[in-house]
């Protein structure tokens, strides 16, 4: 199959390496990837955003299968557009349509969805300017933390969680005034679970599913989860505190009910559903639904999986995956992220890396990389995720934190607590 590959960022890299791997494959491109996603394939220039763009050129190189990393071209309705259009339907896509990711444009849509379908989730408020007098009171009436989420997407960091009435108010105030642009135009205020996170993964055909290997991951950007939200600074697959026991949980009562929603819906949905979780006195509910892998839980996720991909997503693609049992490889797999300087606040481009291991048992996942010349330059605020293996956790951060250390560029910075908590 020729394949196209959309985005940019460790995630995509993992994918990517994954493909690359199957003997299925017979060119793949990456729109517009990074300097590691090139050792797997060739980087085109093509703005994902596009479709007449993306479409057209994928005519030109007879693709045969759009795999879509982020989420804003799914909530832009890329599936959709290629579907409609009778000269590219018959390309495979992997992602929903728009109204399938709706369960991640919208996180009060996602609430909905959930009370509908017994989906079982947090309470919550649906909160615009229209309305702003009964957040206010809410807050005013009831103790915190509160959690106040931006309803559309705002690349990972439209959740604040604050325990100050008044700095609670205030942010609310903040958010729908624009803080978040027209993401937070509406906000959810939900009710505030304490437990433990971790993050489930399903590829489905928009009836059945497989469940590839679930994954912890690491948003705050200061050790002991301090200080504000990033895209994710680490991530562990699998969670140890995650038994057997609770999953069957986590199926019966959260993925099957899902999957089932999203059949009754009516949506297409050919791709993956990420389900963000917290266990609670071992009760698990959901905080919110992804309509695409994360990053960096896919820097894990994907080398774990021992199977062909390419087998997998052309089952999705094709109504196959009842079919289908997942080959998964028993270690732990850890990631730490190494950033820039002042991420996710604001930080320098540019900044030449040197040091990254010829030869290591880990893997150098790239996410805001590229080529000046003939020198590998940061181009993001996350920059590189180092990979590793163990029969447990602390064995697999162990080597990734060794990794971690002989890379070198200007500002660098990573977590040394990831799996503090487990």
């Amino acid at each position: 199959m020729n394949i196209l590959l959309l985005g940019s960022g460790g995630r995509e890299h993992a994918i990517a390496r994954s493909l690359a791997k199957s003997k299925k494959l017979s060119q793949l491109y990456i729109a517009p990837g990074n300097a590691g996603s090139s050792q797997h394939g060739i980087n085109v220039h093509l703005d994902i955003l596009d479709f007449d763009q993306i479409k057209s050129w994928a005519l030109d190189k007879a693709i045969d299968m759009i795999i879509v990393g982020p989420e804003a071209p799914l909530v832009d309705g890329i599936y959709n557009e290629i579907k409609k259009d009778p000269t590219t339907k018959h390309i495979a896509v992997i992602g929903p349509s728009a109204e399938g990711a709706m369960l991640e444009g919208s996180k009060a849509f996602a609430k909905k969805f959930m009370a509908e379908y017994n989906v079982p989730t947090a309470n919550y408020l649906e909160i615009t300017e229209d309305n702003l007098q009964v957040g206010i009171e809410y807050i005013n009436t009831n103790a915190g933390p509160y959690v106040l989420k931006a309803d559309g997407l705002a690349a990972g960091k439209g959740v604040l969680i604050i325990d100050e009435k008044d700095e609670a108010i205030s942010s609310l105030k903040e958010m729908l005034a624009g803080q978040f642009g027209k993401a937070s135009a509406t906000v959810v205020i939900e009710q505030f679970l304490d437990g433990i996170e971790f993050s489930v993964f399903a590829l489905t055909d928009g009836s059945d599913y497989v469940l590839l290997p679930i994954a912890k991951d690491y948003k705050r950007i200061g050790e002991g989860d301090t200080g504000l939200n990033t895209g994710g600074m680490g991530a562990v697959s699998p969670p140890p505190f995650v038994s057997d026991e609770i999953m069957t949980k986590v199926e019966s009562t959260i993925v099957k009910p899902t999957i089932d929603g999203i059949s009754k819906r009516g949506f297409d949905y050919i791709g993956f559903v990420f389900i963000g979780l917290i266990l609670v006195d071992s009760e698990p509910y959901v905080i919110e639904y992804n309509c695409r892998m994360g990053d960096p839980e896919t820097e894990v996720v994907f080398p774990r999986i021992q199977s062909d991909v390419i087998d997998l997503m052309n089952a999705a693609a094709t109504n196959a995956l009842a079919e289908v049992s997942l080959d998964i490889n028993p270690l732990t797999a850890a990631t730490v992220m190494l950033v820039s300087g002042g991420y996710p606040q604001g930080y320098e481009k540019g900044k030449p890396i040197t040091d990254i291991p010829t030869t290591s048992n880990s893997i150098i996942f790239h996410a805001g990389t590229t080529m000046r010349q003939e020198e590998l330059v940061t181009s993001g605020g996350r920059v590189i995720a180092i990979t590793s293996f163990g029969e447990d956790h602390h064995i697999a951060l162990n080597s990734s934190k060794k990794i971690a250390e002989e890379i070198q560029f200007e500002g660098k910075y990573y977590r040394k607590d990831i799996g503090f908590d487990l």
